[in-house]
């Protein structure tokens, strides 16, 4: 190209425009991260986190204060309590040593995923974390329970033990029950409701009859 030989490189070429980073004012939380902070604060601000779940699993109303947030800490620790204290029981038969903790732990698990992809291929809104989130939070009646029952076998097998366990673990399969409808049935079409809640009562149908018929070794 004529006229390009002529221009020197050390020449200074002048830059348009502003180039200086704007500094503004930001908050103090914003001086830390995940990473810089230290160990204690993260493990607590991850504990409050938790705690606040399980109050608004204990005081359920529709709220998406449980799904914003999701985490599933809590019910892995509500899931391995439940099976520690089912395992080591008679549930059916003498002959049978009842449900031990891996089987606790699948049946848990694999329903809560079941529950999930139903709820999605029946067009929810919420994410599969989400809902196992509050799946697994909501065992948290049904491990109140589990210890309430461990604590009255300790006097006992008979008639007025049973009866107890049996009004124990129906008011908390029905607190679970109405915990986990109260987060995830407006995720749902409204004419799908039915369809959604019916899987999450046998769900917890089911835990509720492990616990029911556990009775220790």
């Amino acid at each position: 190209f004529p006229g390009l030989a002529d221009v020197s490189i050390s020449q200074d070429i002048p830059v348009e425009g502003e180039i200086t980073v704007p500094v503004g004012s930001h908050s103090p939380d914003e001086d830390y991260s995940t990473l810089d902070e230290p160990v204690k604060d993260t493990i607590m601000r991850d504990l409050k986190a938790v705690g606040k779940k399980f109050v608004h699993v204990m005081y359920p109303r529709k709220s998406s204060a449980l799904l914003r947030d999701w985490d599933l800490w809590g019910p892995l620790v509500l899931c391995v309590s439940l099976a520690l204290m089912l395992q080591g029981g008679s549930a059916d038969s003498k002959d049978d040593g009842g449900p031990q903790f891996a089987e606790v732990f699948v049946i848990i698990w694999f329903g809560a995923v079941v529950i999930t992809l139903n709820s999605k291929l029946l067009g929810g809104t919420i994410s599969f974390f989400q809902s196992l989130c509050v799946l697994g939070y909501c065992v948290m009646p049904l491990t109140v329970a589990m210890l309430v029952c461990r604590l009255v076998l300790l006097a006992g097998t008979g008639t007025v033990s049973f009866i107890i366990r049996l009004i124990v673990v129906g008011a908390m399969f029905g607190w679970s029950t109405l915990a986990s409808t109260a987060f995830l049935a407006d995720s749902q079409p409204p004419n799908r409701k039915a369809l959604v809640v019916y899987p999450i009562f046998l769900f917890y149908f089911v835990i509720s009859w492990m616990i029911l018929t556990f009775t220790p070794q």
